[in-house]
């Protein structure tokens, strides 16, 4: 994708320049969005503008866009970027000072970025046309405010790198007493005896857009149950399925973990008729 927003400009992405001593790249002072679209149709706008709000607030960057200013810059984005299957990337640093120093600066303006680039064709409610993951898992070693979507994602980089190594394609973690969080990437779920069971929200753990539409709507509708507790990772290991999600993944089956099947070592039911779910619903958020 060519064009891209910085600071109330649509130029090409070669042009796009930003300070040194922008706080975004000198302490990852920022936070950032992902947002999935698919034919021009954005997938939990709202919802992703309300937790970048938060997030905005948690650190004290003073915006103050609307959710109507930023789907003005995602519709455009999306335009001049030839629709299809896209996600918009959005990103607020704190701006640039003229010094190094650690404490929030007064008086500077955020810096605003953004930019789309082209995801994987809509997932589908399809075993023979989905591609189960294969997991590492480790010690979550990240900081405790995981539920800041901060633009600080070295830990998170880190943990995907523990698997990328060992060819897998995510990292569950789990903290100190052996429970589950989420993986490096993406929210995670198990699966036993059709209940569909996944860590409650705290600070260890990103509020996912995908995690929050998918039990909206698997609650609404009531054909699998679901319950949001504690999950050890003896249960994770003992799962009849394993699931992350992410915006731009949505909900991806896991068939091994360290090198162990998940249950018998193939793509559940109760996948499918959660994806299903999902995939009939998701576009209202």
């Amino acid at each position: 994708m060519s064009v891209v927003f910085l600071n109330d400009t649509y130029l090409p992405m070669a042009e796009a320049k930003i300070s040194p001593m922008d706080r975004g790249f000198l302490f990852g002072d920022g936070i950032y969005e992902v947002v999935p679209s698919y034919n021009g149709e954005m997938v939990g706008f709202a919802p992703h503008i309300d937790r970048m709000n938060n997030g905005l607030n948690a650190v004290e960057i003073n915006l103050g866009w609307s959710h109507e200013r930023w789907k003005d810059v995602c519709d455009i984005l999306i335009e001049k970027n030839g629709a299809g299957n896209l996600a918009l990337y959005l990103h607020v640093s704190r701006g640039a000072d003229t010094r190094r120093f650690h404490a929030y600066p007064e008086d500077i303006e955020p810096t605003v970025f953004a930019f789309a680039f082209e995801i994987p064709p809509v997932p589908v409610a399809d075993k023979t046309k989905v591609v189960g993951y294969k997991v590492a898992a480790s010690r979550d070693l990240r900081w405790e405010r995981c539920q800041i979507k901060s633009t600080a994602l070295l830990g998170n980089v880190m943990h995907f790198q523990h698997g990328y190594q060992q060819g897998a394609n995510e990292t569950l973690l789990y903290n100190e007493r052996n429970e589950l969080t989420e993986a490096s990437a993406c929210n995670a779920y198990i699966v036993k005896d059709g209940v569909v069971i996944t860590p409650l929200l705290d600070n260890q753990i990103l509020a996912g857009i995908t995690r929050h539409i998918l039990l909206d709507l698997l609650r609404k509708d009531g054909s699998i149950p679901v319950e949001e507790r504690i999950v050890t990772m003896a249960e994770v290991f003992d799962a009849d399925e394993v699931w992350v999600t992410s915006s731009s993944k949505e909900v991806v089956p896991v068939i091994e973990i360290e090198g162990k099947p998940v249950g018998n070592g193939e793509i559940g039911d109760v996948w499918l008729a959660a994806q299903t779910i999902y995939s009939a619903g998701k576009l209202n958020y």
